[in-house]
Parts: C-alpha cells; sequence; structure tokens
C-alpha cells in the first residue's frame, strides 16, 4: 500500500501536499475547501497584526507558465485567523495546521509573535522572511544580519513550533550563509521557496499588473529549477532536526515526487491550486502514489533526499 503520509515538526500528516500561504487561504470558506480536499493539512494566508487592503488591483495575473503577482499583503489580520484555528482544535483536535505571520516592522513580528505565544494555538507557525519591511532594505532572509538579530530575539520568548519562509536564494555562498544562521535555533522547518521577487511580463506593450510599474513576484513553473535547487541545498546543509517545505512549480505527482526527492517533507502548491482548485490534491496525490508504485516505494521517506549526482 503507498501512503503519502508524513511528519513534520512532530505532527502527523496523513498526505504530504497542501496549499501555500496566499493561496485558498484568505478566508474561512477557502480554508475550509482545502481542509475538506485530499490535502494533508493548510497554511493560512500570513496575517499581519490587523486587516490589509493589499495592493490596488490588478495585482495578479495567471501566465502561461505560472503567475505574476504583487499583492501588498492583503489578509483578515491575525485574530481571524486565529479564532478559526482555535475553533477547529475543539472540532478537529485530531488534526494540525498551519498559522502564517508576518510583521510589517520588527516590533511587529515580536507584537504578533508573543500573541501567538500566549495563546491556546497548538499547531505549527510559520514566520515569513521573505517580505519586506522597512523602506530601503531588502526583505528580511535577503539580510543575513537583520535575519540572525531577529532571530534570536524570536527565540529568546517563543517556544511553539516555528518554521520560516524564505525567498529564494541564487549563489552558493548564500545557502552556506544562511545555514550557518539557522543552524544556530530551534527551527522546525524552512520553507523553500517563496516567489521569485521582481520578475516582469509584457502583454501587447503592457504590463500586466499595476503595482511597483508591473514588477512581481514569479510563481509556477517558471520557478521549480530553483525551488528544487534551494530545497536541496537546504537540505544538504541544514542540521536533521530542521525539516523542509518544498513550494514551487508544483503542477503534477512527478514535480511533488521531485521536491521529496530533493529533501522536502512536505510540499506546498500555489499557483497550479490557483488555477485548478482544491480537487487538484486529489490528482496529484494520485499521480504521486502511482509514480511511487511504479518504482517501488511504499513510503516517501524511501525516497526523501535521496538525489542521485553524476559520477565519473
Amino acid at each position: 500500500m503507498v501512503s503519502t503520509a508524513t511528519r513534520l515538526g512532530g505532527f502527523a500528516f496523513d498526505n504530504c501536499l497542501m496549499n501555500a500561504a496566499g493561496v485558498w487561504c484568505m478566508t474561512t470558506e477557502e480554508l475550509e475547501a482545502v481542509k475538506d480536499s485530499a490535502a494533508g493539512t493548510f497554511v493560512t494566508k500570513t496575517a499581519t497584526l490587523a486587516y490589509r487592503e493589499g495592493n490596488p488591483e490588478p495585482r495578479y495575473r495567471n501566465l502561461p507558465l505560472g503567475s505574476i503577482n504583487s499583492m501588498g499583503l492583503p489578509n483578515q489580520g491575525l485574530d481571524y485567523y486565529m479564532d478559526y484555528l482555535l475553533e477547529l482544535q475543539g472540532s478537529e483536535p485530531e488534526r494540525t495546521f498551519i498559522l502564517s505571520l508576518v510583521g510589517l516592522s520588527p516590533d511587529e513580528t515580536h507584537e504578533i509573535l508573543k500573541k501567538v505565544e500566549a495563546s491556546d494555538f497548538k499547531g505549527l507557525i510559520e514566520l515569513n522572511l521573505s517580505c519586506p519591511n522597512v523602506p530601503g532594505k531588502p526583505q528580511i532572509a535577503y539580510d543575513f544580519e537583520a535575519t540572525e538579530t531577529i532571530l534570536r530575539e524570536v527565540f529568546s520568548y517563543f517556544t511553539k513550533p516555528l518554521g520560516i519562509k524564505l525567498p529564494p536564494y541564487f549563489d552558493i555562498v548564500h545557502f552556506d550563509q544562511a545555514t550557518a544562521i539557522f543552524n544556530q535555533f530551534p527551527i522546525v522547518f524552512v520553507n523553500c521557496v517563496n516567489s521569485i521577487g521582481n520578475g516582469l511580463y509584457i502583454e501587447d506593450e503592457q504590463v500586466v499588473i499595476k503595482p511597483k510599474g508591473g514588477f512581481g513576484g514569479l510563481g509556477g513553473e517558471y520557478i521549480k529549477p530553483t525551488a528544487l535547487a534551494n530545497v536541496h541545498a537546504f537540505y544538504q546543509r541544514l542540521k536533521p532536526e530542521i525539516q523542509i517545505v518544498g513550494t514551487g512549480g508544483v503542477l503534477t505527482g512527478r514535480d511533488a515526487f521531485e521536491h521529496i526527492l530533493c529533501g522536502a517533507s512536505m510540499v506546498q502548491i500555489g499557483t497550479a491550486l490557483q488555477k485548478e482548485g482544491p480537487a487538484i490534491f486529489e490528482r496529484i496525490t494520485a499521480e504521486l502514489q502511482a509514480l511511487m508504485a511504479e518504482k517501488g516505494y511504499e513510503t516517501i521517506e524511501d525516497f526523501r533526499g535521496k538525489l542521485q549526482t553524476i559520477r565519473d
């Protein structure tokens, strides 16, 4: 019997597939649809302390090989998602869900995390380090000094299982430098990757989204090779207790298989979920199981992280 079950941060999930933060997770209705699908769990929309309208429309566009967006962190605010998750803990205590969050400043990040720390929430938390929060500065995860500072401050008081969402890195030395920081802390997982920042798509001599003069994050097929590289680079470098969530370019069971082969314990689906809807989880799960059966694998641990290289 082929199983796609997995574990993350000590929690068990009956399927390794789930949504990526930002897709089918803005409202409780969307989260319910993912929860009731074949997905193993869901992650909420990345929550800020208060409700945010986000950037002006159009701010998202499906593209032939993926998507481009500049959403501006639209979300219902932390309390909206926390209230729903706490309600689920009462009605479905056997399941574990993931709360995604970000502060618009370091102070707000701590305010949010202290609120979660003091709450009764018992699931996983994902801190998004791939959002800019200081004008004139890069997103936090590209500023290694700021990353180390915020993680040191966070883990001085935060005791619940915390993972971090990362942007893609493109230089081997950056993998080394980032890992040297992450390995200092009791991080449960790293999520690789968020969209590739500041792409530009043109149609009829005009950009296709309004914010930032058309510049936006790329998702979908465009980014799979970059996502796989990040998953595998961190799998090779991180201490074993830090697991990896693979995100980027998952359209088929083979794509999910490759993320796991590179080292991912769970796989998130973003652009393809946006295009296809929650029924995608049943399709991709079936495709992944068929591929595993074809190769003689019964569980994802039979092949996770076992990517082969070319040898002389």
